[in-house]
This record gives C-alpha cells, sequence and structure tokens, in this order.
C-alpha cells in the first residue's frame, strides 16, 4: 500500500470537528475527575470543572455528598487533594478547592444566551473513562428536575450530548469554548434525554458558596418557569425583554399561596425589580428578603395587579 508524502500528516477538519476539536482544546484540560470517598471507604467518582487558577472547582453536590476525602485528578496526570468550600443540596451544586494554584481553568459563558438547537459539547469522565467528549444540541431550554434536597431545580438546559454515570459535574461547553452548563442527569433507559443546570445559576450560587459555605435563601412557595410574553405586550410595558416568569405551582400553606398568587399568573416584578427569568427571581429570593413584606405585580387573566406578600426564610 503506497501513501501520498505529499498529503500533511494533519489533514484540515470540517468546521463542525473543527468546532468540537477546539471547544475540547479549550475547556478539556480544565476538566478534572473527581474521587469521593465516604468514611464506609466507598468512592464514588464524577467531574468538575476548575474556573480560576488558584484551584476553585464547580461539581455537582450529589458527587462529594458524605465524602469525607476528596482527589481531583487532571488530564496531565496531576492529582490534589480537595476540600469542600460549599455545598448547595438544592441546586445541586458544590464549590471544591485544590490544593495547587497556577492551574488551567475554563472561562464562563451565558445560559440566557442560549438558543435550541445550538451546538454544545459535553466533557467528563463517564464510567471512569477520563477526557471524554461528546457533543450534540440544546434539545430544549428552561426544564426542571427535582434536586437531591427535594426541590426544583428551574432553568435546566436539555441536551442530547450524550451523557453517562460520572459525567455528573462535568462541563456543557458552546461552539466558543465557554462553559453554558454544569451536567447533571440523564433519563435512563432513554437515547438523548440529558441534563445541565444553567451556568447562569452556577455563578450566582458558586459566588455566594465561595463567600458563605452556604446559600441562605428565603422563598415564596412556587415552582416557576420562564415562558415568553407577547412581544406587543411587551413592548406597551416597556419591558426591556419579551419574557416572565410562569408560576407553575403553588405549594400549600406556603407565603405564595397565603399572599393570594395562583398557578398560571405571570410574574413581571418582584421587590421593585424586573423579573424576566426564574434566575432573576432566584437571585432576588435573597436572605435578607426574608420576613419583610414586599410586592409582586403579575399578570392574571390580562388584567396587571399588585399583591403584597412576605417571603419565608428557607433552611
Amino acid at each position: 500500500m503506497a501513501f501520498d508524502t505529499e498529503e500533511p500528516l494533519t489533514e484540515a477538519l470540517d468546521p463542525y470537528s473543527a468546532t468540537v476539536a477546539e471547544a475540547f482544546q479549550t475547556v478539556g484540560p480544565a476538566v478534572a475527575h473527581i474521587a469521593a470517598t465516604s468514611a464506609k471507604g466507598r468512592t464514588g467518582t464524577g467531574s468538575g470543572v476548575l474556573f480560576a487558577p488558584d484551584g476553585y472547582l464547580i461539581t455537582n453536590s450529589h458527587v462529594v455528598a458524605g465524602a469525607t476525602k476528596l482527589t481531583a485528578s487532571l488530564t496531565d496526570g496531576r492529582a490534589f487533594a480537595a476540600r469542600l468550600i460549599g455545598d448547595d443540596p438544592a441546586t445541586d451544586l458544590a464549590v471544591l478547592r485544590l490544593d495547587a494554584t497556577g492551574l488551567p481553568h475554563a472561562a464562563f459563558g451565558r445560559s440566557s444566551a442560549l438558543r435550541v438547537g445550538q451546538l454544545v459539547v459535553a466533557i467528563g469522565n463517564p464510567l471512569g473513562f477520563q477526557a471524554t467528549v461528546t457533543a450534540g444540541i440544546v434539545s430544549a431550554l428552561g426544564r426542571t428536575l427535582r434536586s437531591p434536597s427535594g426541590r426544583l431545580i428551574e432553568s435546566v438546559i436539555q441536551t442530547d450530548a450524550p451523557l453517562n454515570p460520572g459525567n455528573s459535574g462535568g462541563a456543557l461547553v458552546d461552539g466558543r469554548g465557554r462553559v453554558v452548563g454544569i451536567n447533571t442527569a440523564m433519563i435512563g433507559g432513554a437515547q438523548g434525554l440529558c441534563f445541565a443546570i444553567g451556568v447562569d445559576t452556577a455563578v450566582d450560587v458558586t459566588a455566594r458558596l465561595m463567600r458563605d459555605g452556604r446559600v441562605r435563601r428565603a422563598r415564596l412557595g412556587l415552582a416557576g418557569q420562564t415562558t415568553p410574553l407577547d412581544a406587543r405586550l411587551a413592548r406597551r410595558l416597556h419591558r426591556a425583554r419579551d419574557s416572565a416568569v410562569l408560576i407553575a405551582e403553588i405549594v400549600e400553606g406556603g407565603p405564595a399561596e397565603r399572599a393570594g398568587l395562583k398557578a398560571g399568573d405571570l410574574i413581571l416584578e418582584f421587590a421593585g425589580a424586573d423579573v424576566f427569568t426564574v434566575d432573576d427571581l432566584h437571585r432576588l429570593l435573597t436572605a435578607e428578603i426574608a420576613g419583610a413584606e414586599t410586592t409582586a405585580t403579575l399578570i392574571r387573566q390580562a388584567r396587571i395587579e399588585t399583591m403584597n406578600l412576605t417571603p419565608d426564610l428557607d433552611d
């Protein structure tokens, strides 16, 4: 068999392959394999994403739950002890810090800028195979998942980029090499049903965990989802964006029910601030607002109403 010696050893990639390869080259070195050992000596595995050169790493809460020893291994073969900085089971996120500096780290994008059909790349360590990359598209936005704590996680990204056990805590990356989600779950027995926590949520939670070690929140006692708002109505209301938060469920006995909010209401404003997405509402539900009467402006049956309510502190 003869080879053409004039051909380059490395052939040019097609645009799709080049995008996936470049995303992996950019973020892959910042994705670590996590080994979490419990007091009983059992070791679970997952993935994590380094986001700062001094060793800060984000992963899933369920990856590190109950661990007494944590080790992070990088794609270059180095392994480091890690310690838990903070944990938030309500969003299935946790922050670790490796005992090292000068480490490769990834840049965060914005999950709110994603579009259905957009190319995304999943990087992690499925089934113990380190530095594995899969690719797919954003299948849907605004999904909800039940967290390990029992609370709903909103604004979840659905993708068909294949995930397997061990991918949890790894990076979902856009075509420009920016982390747009933290991979967290797949539906067993299904094909192409995988989920990631939007990076907008992850950034907010990470900042609180690094500051306080935990996330204390106020709660309204409702489940909501980001939903489109009629563009003409948004213009009439002088809204900067044509979206709002649809109340999908009201928790019995919670602040929302006590205030008279109902499933089907569209929240436009809360505590004097515009609300365009569920993430906007989450950011406003700080511990400081708990116990203080505030207002919510909403659309109910084509009417705009303003209602008083007092959030509870969610411990």
